[in-house]
């Protein structure tokens, strides 16, 4: 039997394209509205094809998470001297964040992990991996990966607070007006003093 006309072979090209529509779809419909179908229709394939490359739907969206995360780009910002880690975190995380294309997926992402235990466990997996670690190892002092703790903190609250709930001034200030406020508390968390030994010590 002739393959369909307009229907793509299960290539790695293919597979991107899958990827593509269905972030696009969990971002504009979220988890609840997206469907395999029509995750296929948009990328110009077959259900079966998405089913082939994915699973399922969960599968799907695992992977749409791990694609909607640029983590790379936020490990990147790392490079430099340690005195001015905070700044570049902070300047690169609202840079994301302000994309047409990767705000809308991190938003996604944050709205389905605060919604589905099963997302969040794997955003949770995916940061400290991807992230976390690579921000832990990068720094000199005592306790890093409580520092970057503290330090992802603060961004996800920015995230939240600017751009989820929209809540002013912050989300009307101008991105690298907020960089310049944000990331002296940021650096502090990850190159300044630690108080722990005197938290733990009163117990």
């Amino acid at each position: 039997m002739a393959e369909e006309r307009g229907r793509r072979p299960g290539n790695p090209q293919t597979r991107d394209e899958i990827l593509e529509a269905a972030m696009e779809s969990f971002a504009a419909h979220g988890y609840g509205g997206t469907t395999i179908r029509a995750v296929a229709r948009a990328a110009g394939v077959d259900p079966a094809l998405v089913m082939h490359f994915f699973g399922n739907k969960d599968g799907l969206f695992d992977a749409a998470i791990k694609a909607s995360m640029p983590v790379a780009l936020m490990v990147g910002a790392l490079d430099g001297d340690e005195a001015g880690i905070g700044e570049r975190l902070v300047t690169r995380y609202l840079e994301l964040w302000e994309d047409p294309a990767h705000g809308p997926r991190l938003s996604a992402v944050l709205h389905a992990a605060a919604a589905t235990p099963a997302t969040a466990a794997l955003l949770k997996e995916l940061l400290s991996r991807e992230l976390l670690g690579p921000i832990a190892r990068r720094l000199s002092g005592d306790h890093p990966e409580v520092r970057a703790l503290l330090a992802a903190s603060q961004l996800l609250g920015l995230a939240m607070i600017r751009y989820m709930l929209k809540v002013d001034p912050l989300a009307s200030m101008p991105a690298r007006q907020v960089a310049a406020v944000a990331a002296p508390n940021v650096q502090r968390y990850l190159t300044g003093a630690l108080s722990l030994a005197e938290v733990a010590a009163r117990g």
